[in-house]
């Protein structure tokens, strides 16, 4: 997983884990969380505790929960994404979902 900043920085996330949609699932969210990190140079500690497809209105909704550390504070997010034809990179932007408002104020403030 490589996520991209406006003045061209990469974020690399990489993940291993179980053949399966469950396990590729797993890694593609464990992956964005890793890219995420680096992003925030530890700042902001992630952890993900759940993953899960669920077909929903005729498409599949991925769905990720996932706690988050500052130094001053802690929280639980959960993001979903809609997606119909790529349940991994739904993983992966159901994570950028869940933290959007964490990393905007982050961002923000540097």
């Amino acid at each position: 997983m490589v996520l991209g900043w406006s003045d061209g920085r990469q974020f690399v996330g990489e993940s291993h884990g179980v053949t399966s949609q469950t396990g590729e699932l797993r890694c593609c969210a464990a992956a964005a969380v890793q890219a995420l990190e680096q992003a925030v140079q530890t700042k902001v500690a992630f952890e993900l505790l759940g993953v899960k497809a669920v077909r929903a209105f005729d498409a599949t909704v991925v769905i990720v929960s996932l706690s988050a550390r500052e130094p001053e504070s802690a929280s639980r997010l959960v993001g979903s994404y809609l997606t119909e034809s790529d349940p991994p990179r739904g993983a992966a932007l159901a994570v950028l979902n869940a933290t959007n408002r964490i990393l905007g104020n982050f961002f923000a403030t540097r």
